[in-house]
């Protein structure tokens, strides 16, 4: 999982040619959706209701490959399996991977709208 990147150069290169003008917002949107989701993780986490977790894990997972942060990707998925499975500290250990990794990619997504 270590080995895949932090954003995925050619996804972004291509959602760029796709919505043009749109591209600015699509990814300052995924950036406060993301805030949110993790937020929604961690409320879900804290009342150990691993069915909201594994629900929020997964669809964070989408829009992670969607937008083309695929290490990040992959951990919501490793956090999706943990809560599926009621591996509820697993799942912290992973919300908090989640966390950092979210902290790098936004910072990359910032540089690269001031692209």
């Amino acid at each position: 999982m270590n080995k895949k990147p932090h954003l995925d150069d050619e996804a972004l290169s291509e959602l760029r040619d796709v919505m043009e003008d749109e591209f600015d917002v699509l990814i300052r949107t995924y950036l406060s959706d993301s805030g949110e989701r993790i937020d929604i993780l961690r409320s879900a986490l804290s009342s150990r209701d691993s069915q909201a977790f594994t629900h929020s894990a997964h669809s964070f997972k989408g829009s992670c490959i969607n937008i083309g942060a695929p290490r990040l990707g992959a951990l919501c998925s490793e956090a999706e399996i943990a809560g599926r499975e009621e591996r509820i500290d697993d799942a912290a250990h992973l919300l908090d991977d989640i966390q950092s990794e979210f902290l790098t990619v936004r910072q990359l997504l910032e540089q690269t709208l001031m692209r």
